[in-house]
């Protein structure tokens, strides 16, 4: 049976879809969420995670391209645009060990999110293609914006097979064949942003429009942005 968590709030989040290979033989990043995990338990997800307070405070030494950032910013009410970004770019650190930054001095970042003043978070590559809300009924609800990363186009500062500085939070860490990865035991927004990546990819163009999906009055939504 199902929980009701009526008044359960809905955090900003970021989730980012890694991706290696891609003219070649396309990979993307996903690893296994704990037994414990209160929210998809066992599953297999991309990283990411909520925003949080010190996103705000940590100065990207680069963003996106322009049209990235103006769809994001007609999607950010709050003006939030550099905390997802920077939250983006945490949350592979902590859950992949892999860093997106550029060094830099210190005073170009007064709080960092990998613990280590000489690297500044770097957002160069991004691509916001997919925004979902977490349904009603869950005890944890997200509005997640994801970012596609080509690796090739990111400033990666170590090596892309490099775990070693990643947190438990994530096991299994595995770079798949985009075609294979729905494989996996996947929740559904896994499965469905893995499927607009595909045919992305498949078409050869640039993000056009970002889906974006959500719950409103018991009926399930889907809108272009």
């Amino acid at each position: 049976m199902q929980l009701d968590w009526p008044d359960t709030p809905i955090r900003d989040a970021s989730t980012v879809i890694l991706l290696r290979n891609q003219s070649s033989n396309p990979k993307v990043l996903l690893g296994r969420r704990g037994t414990g995990a209160v929210f998809m338990p066992n599953k297999f997800v991309f990283p990411g995670g909520a925003v949080e307070a010190a996103d705000a405070q940590s100065n990207l030494i680069e963003r996106p391209a322009q049209k990235c950032l103006r769809r994001l910013r007609s999607q950010c009410e709050n003006n939030i645009v550099d905390s997802l970004l920077t939250c983006a770019v945490r949350e592979v650190w902590e859950e992949t060990g892999l860093m997106l930054a550029r060094r830099s001095p210190s005073t170009s970042c007064p709080v960092s999110p990998f613990g280590n003043l000489d690297y500044a978070p770097s957002a160069k590559g991004m691509q916001f293609v997919y925004r979902a809300i977490t349904p009603p009924g869950q005890k944890r609800r997200f509005d997640a914006r994801f970012f596609l990363v080509n690796l090739q186009d990111a400033d990666l500062v170590n090596h892309p097979d490099d775990f070693s500085q990643a947190t438990t939070e994530l096991s299994d860490l595995q770079w798949i064949h985009l075609s294979k990865a729905c494989e996996l035991d996947v929740p559904l927004i896994t499965r469905l942003v893995i499927e607009h990546i595909s045919t992305l990819l498949k078409a050869g163009e640039g993000v056009k429009d970002v889906p974006f999906r959500r719950t409103q009055e018991r009926c399930h939504h889907l809108e272009m942005l």
